[in-house]
């Protein structure tokens, strides 16, 4: 009976019910309870002066029922009774509000119903004028034993404001906020105050991004309790460094699109005595080698995700590899770069024995580091090889003979062939998914193949998608296909949201098309796959643009 069946987005002017007995009312009726097994015409059961069986229920056991339910259920159980109203209330912990201006005058009857909220999610669109430092202030009073907070949009909740959460709500274990306006010195009061803060998040805090030189920010009392900080889309990310820094028990850092360069930083905190990092994640930052060789001291690196970070080379990663002897995940995406290549990867293969995840994007290696990640990395149990161009069917096909532990493959955008797909009828006796995505050499035919031969194996297959796609840009002049794009941009083009087809889309260059895709239509027809997607697309099903 987890939380996440707790969660509840009030609205203000809801109905709440008037007698303690059940109410006389029909499934057809604006409040009715919603169920698949009552008639539209039926009557539900009343008590009206009979005994109410359900009062014998402790409220301890009626609130354990209740946190088993989704939150539609809890709502109408919450209309059954005072009673339950009152427990359902009582036994709600996580709650999410949406933080338009207008919700002030509700929040004292929002918090009295629902008083034990330890859990606290305040949204707030772009379009609406959010919540401000006197709602935030009540709010504040209303639940001073909130343990998670995140703010999201909340544009006008300034400094003050955060310094009522960090004064009334000091056992905080867990803040983020995204789009909010509040600059540094209200998240040094939050880091002041809340001795238990464990987890912070801090995404495109704009209060921060003003100005050219930010205050830094400091741990303040958090400096022992923190362990994972995530910094996202911020202009001014290193003012964060002193928090960085000064966090001693520091555990997962994530450093996502943030200007700077980082490497000065990074050497700074792999220096220090207490070194407890095991999870790092870097994605689009200034840093080089120097900052990866700082990494390299992390002896407690489990997880790395270096994600287009341009300065990096094969000397950053084998230095990495030949330190971080732990790793058990580690992401690289080279952004086409070739700047880490098969001396990085052979260093990764002979030192990373206890690799199990591990995802290559936009990388050319060689035969020779393939083979030599297979022969080496024994328990290596899911394997992503994405936008390479030197990735064939004989890399594919060592990979099947030698991954004896791997269980799960991912193949996007190389240059495989039914024949490489054909070797896991027989290599990797462990796999359970593989995925294939934009490989146009690659059939429906194998793909069902392969899963005549192994029952127990999921064959995920975009085959029809990629045939379309072929269709499209053999008669126009578009471009490469962004590796972002979890399906090609033609065929989402051809779909509406709806799933209906667009005819604008269909409309373009439709006369030079016709012929080429009508062969391409007949050519398949044997293919009940690919007759069913078009199928479905013709018929405005929009579930075949639904991810595999």
């Amino acid at each position: 009976m987890g939380q996440s069946a707790s969660v509840h987005v009030y609205s203000p002017g809801g109905s709440t019910p008037t007698s303690s007995h059940c109410r006389c009312i029909t499934a057809n009726q604006p409040d009715a309870v919603s169920s698949t097994d009552v008639n539209a015409q039926l009557t539900l059961p009343i008590f009206g002066d009979e005994q109410d069986y359900t009062s014998e229920i402790p409220d301890e056991c009626l609130a354990l029922i209740f946190q088993s339910l989704s939150s539609g259920d809890r709502k109408s159980c919450s209309l059954v009774s005072k009673r339950w109203l009152l427990v359902e209330g009582q036994s709600r912990h996580r709650l999410s509000l949406n933080a338009t201006a207008d919700i002030y005058s509700q929040i004292p009857a929002i918090f009295s119903r629902f008083d034990s909220v330890t859990k606290l999610a305040l949204r707030c669109d772009r379009k609406s004028s959010s919540i401000n430092d006197d709602a935030l202030a009540l709010i504040s009073l209303r639940c001073r034993n909130l343990t998670r907070l995140k703010l999201r949009g909340c544009r006008q909740v300034t400094d003050l404001g955060m310094a009522f959460i960090a004064k009334n709500c000091k056992v905080l274990k867990k803040f983020s906020c995204g789009s909010c306006t509040f600059g540094a010195e209200g998240m040094n009061a939050l880091l002041d105050h809340c001795s238990s803060l464990e987890e912070l998040s801090v995404k495109r805090l704009r209060g921060v991004n003003d100005g050219v030189v930010a205050a830094p920010i400091g741990p303040g009392a958090a400096a022992s309790s923190l362990k994972s900080i995530c910094l996202k889309e911020l202009y001014n990310g290193l003012s964060f460094g002193p928090l960085i820094i000064g966090s001693k028990n520091l555990r997962t850092l994530k450093l996502l699109r943030c200007l700077g360069d980082w490497d000065r930083l990074l050497e700074t905190v792999a220096n220090r005595e207490e070194n407890n990092l095991v999870e790092i994640h870097l994605e689009r930052l200034q840093l080089s080698d120097i900052g990866l060789t700082a990494i390299s001291k992390c002896s407690h690196l489990e997880i790395l995700h270096l994600v287009k970070a341009l300065d990096c080379t094969n000397a950053g990663v084998v230095a990495v590899a030949e330190h971080c002897k732990l790793l058990r995940k580690l992401h690289i995406d080279g952004w086409r770069s070739n700047r880490i290549g098969d001396e990085g990867l052979i260093a990764i293969a002979k030192n990373s024995a206890n690799l199990q995840e591990f995802v290559l994007i936009g990388l050319n290696p060689s035969s020779v580091s393939m083979s030599a990640i297979a022969a080496n990395c024994k328990k290596l149990e899911r394997l992503a090889l994405c936008g390479s161009e030197t990735i064939g069917d004989a890399e594919i096909s060592y990979i099947a003979e030698k991954c004896v532990a791997l269980r799960k493959l991912c193949i996007k955008g190389c240059h495989v062939s039914d024949q490489g797909i054909e070797a896991f009828a027989w290599g990797c006796p462990n796999l359970v998914k593989i995925k294939v995505k934009k490989c146009r050499e690659v059939t429906s035919e194998v793909a069902d193949w392969l899963r005549a031969r192994r029952r127990s194996l999921t064959v995920s297959l975009d085959v029809e998608e990629t045939e379309v796609e072929t269709v499209e840009v053999s008669a126009s002049d578009a471009g490469e296909q962004d590796d972002g794009a979890e399906y090609p941009s033609n065929v989402n083009r051809m779909t509406n949201a709806g799933g209906g087809v667009n005819s604008d889309a269909l409309s373009s260059n439709n006369a030079g098309r016709s012929s080429a895709f009508k062969s391409r239509i007949g050519f398949f027809g044997g293919r009940s796959l690919v007759a069913c997607a078009f199928g479905r697309w013709l018929n405005g099903n929009g579930s075949s643009n639904a991810v595999l």
